[in-house]
């Protein structure tokens, strides 16, 4: 899991939890991530229920 996190985002755990700014850099990076799912989910849907 250590591996995971410093490949996506640079730094290991413990870095992290210890730096009160880049907790703020990777929740507004999984937030974005988040809202980026969810826009390409509501078009999907919209494409799929769709008269043809």
């Amino acid at each position: 899991m250590e591996q995971a996190f410093r490949n996506a985002h640079g730094y290991g755990i413990d870095e992290y939890q210890n730096d009160p700014q880049k907790i703020v850099e990777v929740e507004q990076r999984r937030e974005q991530d988040y809202n980026n799912s969810q826009q390409i989910v509501s078009r999907l849907e919209r494409q799929a229920h769709r008269d043809i």
